[in-house]
């Protein structure tokens, strides 16, 4: 049996892991999981989503 890729993600979730990604407050695997989930390949010092005011 291959790898196992999710067919759908929590909006709330992913929002929540990508605040504590750009916090760099992750855990390593969850971290891992982000970066492969969006195709990041190295840090980017702009921010992944529109922060408000």
């Amino acid at each position: 049996m291959g790898p196992r890729s999710p067919q759908w993600v929590n909006t709330p979730v992913l929002m929540q892991a990508l605040e504590r990604y750009e916090q760099g407050n992750l855990p390593r695997s969850m971290e891992l999981w982000i970066k492969q989930l969006l195709e990041i390949e190295a840090p980017s010092k702009a921010p992944l989503r529109k922060h408000s005011s």
